[in-house]
C-alpha cells in the first residue's frame, strides 16, 4: 500500500479515536497526514471511500492476527485458545473490529455497506475496498476456514477428520465472538474453550 495511503489511514484512525465519524472531515485527515487534500480525494473518492477502506484495512489487521495465532506453537487446542484470546483483544482495542464482529456499529463509527458499491477508482486498494466488506457470519467462516487449513495440515498423524475438525473451529470461532459481546465474569475465553475443547486427536 503506498505511504500516502497508508497515512491517511492511520491519520482517519487516530481522528475516530478522537470524535464521532461526523465530525472528522476530510481536508483534517489530510492536514494530519501531511498530504494535500486532493490526494486524499484520489485515493479514496469521497469520505465514504475513506470509510470502506478503513473498514477494509482493519479486516485485513483482523485476520492476520489470526493466521499469527494458528502458527503458534501448541497443540489444536493451545492455538485454537490464543486465537480466541486474540479475537477478544483485537475486539476490546479497536472499535471498528469489534463492530464488524458484531454487527453492532455505534453513532461513533463509520457504518459503510457491506454491499459492494459502484467504484470508478483507479486505485486497486481502493476498489477492493469497494467491493463487499465481511459481515459477521463472514468472519465465522473465514476464521474458521483458515484455522481448519493450518491445523489440518499440521497436526497429528494421520490427520484429524476434516468435518469434526471444522465444527471444533466453528465452535471455538463462537464461544469468542459471545466473549466479544459478553465477557466471561471469570478466567478468559481460552480457559472456557480449553473445557469445551479438551486437547484430542480430532482437534
Amino acid at each position: 500500500m503506498p505511504a500516502a495511503r497508508e497515512s491517511l489511514l492511520d491519520a482517519a484512525r487516530t481522528a475516530l479515536a478522537r470524535r464521532p465519524w461526523s465530525a472528522v472531515r476530510m481536508v483534517d485527515v489530510a492536514a494530519s497526514a501531511g498530504v494535500s487534500r486532493q490526494t486524499l480525494y484520489n485515493e479514496f473518492g469521497s469520505k465514504e471511500g475513506l470509510a470502506r477502506a478503513l473498514v477494509r484495512r482493519e479486516a485485513d489487521g483482523y485476520l492476520a492476527g489470526v493466521d499469527r495465532a494458528l502458527s503458534g506453537a501448541g497443540d489444536a487446542c493451545e492455538r485454537l485458545a490464543a486465537t480466541a484470546e486474540w479475537m477478544m483483544a483485537a475486539a476490546h482495542d479497536n472499535a471498528l473490529v469489534r463492530a464488524m464482529l458484531t454487527g453492532c456499529w455505534s453513532e461513533r463509527l463509520p457504518s459503510p455497506a457491506l454491499t459492494a458499491v459502484p467504484s470508478s477508482s483507479a486505485v486497486p486498494a481502493q476498489r477492493r475496498a469497494d467491493g463487499p466488506l465481511p459481515s459477521p457470519g463472514d468472519f465465522v467462516g473465514l476464521v474458521r476456514d483458515r484455522a481448519v487449513a493450518v491445523l489440518h495440515a499440521t497436526g497429528p498423524a494421520p490427520p484429524p477428520d476434516v468435518a469434526e475438525l471444522a465444527r471444533s473451529c466453528e465452535l471455538a470461532v463462537r464461544l469468542a465472538l459471545s466473549c466479544v459481546a459478553a465477557p466471561p465474569a471469570r478466567g478468559g475465553v481460552a480457559d472456557l474453550l480449553r473445557a469445551a475443547l479438551p486437547p484430542r486427536p480430532t482437534v
